[in-house]
């Protein structure tokens, strides 16, 4: 049995630095390299981690870059059920603010899949969702499209999407460089892997949950 009251995670604030970069989105997304990889805090709990994430910031808005490996089976994903689908999950707050517990309206939700759009149900799908309990609502919800690729692998999938500054109210990388974030990439197979926090804390409705983005200057 173990002694352990609160999980490690949940004792830290994590800040990761985040390059910018001159990339523009093309039709085939962007692969971002090995220096734009954030980590997951989830290990100091003793979870998996099955996916490699990484972002990149412009003047015009967020670049993710996910690889999920591991996978036996395709990815299963339904426009019908988003939460019970395999799917990636991204919360910013463009204010970085970590004491309230309702998200403000700088706060935004964003859910990618691999597919489950479309007519024929194969491709990528790309929304913005309301937080649950949320003081204010976002003004920028849903106020434009999300770009979006992926590609089904043999052992998973890799994920590009592009969060336009649009869709962030307050976006300012000049006057705000950091972002409150975390995110969770939810797999039936595989079970979930987030940021820092895990499910059994309600990181998806409370902002002082979540960690920071610190967009770097070159």
């Amino acid at each position: 049995m173990s002694d352990q009251i609160l999980a490690p995670s949940f004792v830290f604030r994590f800040s990761v630095p985040v390059r910018p970069t001159k990339a523009k989105w093309k039709a085939t997304g962007v692969q971002l390299d090995e220096s734009y990889r954030i980590p997951s805090f989830q290990s100091l709990d003793g979870k998996r981690e099955f996916a490699d994430v990484r972002v990149a910031w412009t003047a015009k808005g967020l670049f993710f870059d996910f690889l999920v490996t591991g996978k036996l089976q395709t990815p299963w994903c339904r426009d019908t059920r988003l939460e019970d689908s395999d799917n990636i999950q991204v919360w910013i707050d463009t204010r970085d603010t970590h004491n309230i517990h309702r998200a403000s309206r700088f706060c935004h939700r964003y859910l990618l899949m691999p597919s489950g759009g479309g007519s024929s149900k194969e491709q990528p799908l790309s929304m913005m969702l309301k937080i649950n309990r949320a003081r204010e609502e976002s003004r920028s919800l849903n106020s434009e499209k999300i770009p979006i690729v992926a590609k089904t692998l043999s052992n998973g999938y890799r994920l590009s999407a592009f969060i336009p500054s649009q869709t962030m109210s307050g976006f300012d990388p000049d006057d705000q460089p950091r972002l409150g974030f975390t995110y969770a990439i939810s797999d039936r197979e595989l079970g979930c892997q987030s940021f820092s926090v895990g499910p059994e804390f309600p990181f998806a409705e409370d902002p002082s949950l979540w960690g920071t983005l610190d967009l770097q200057n070159e």
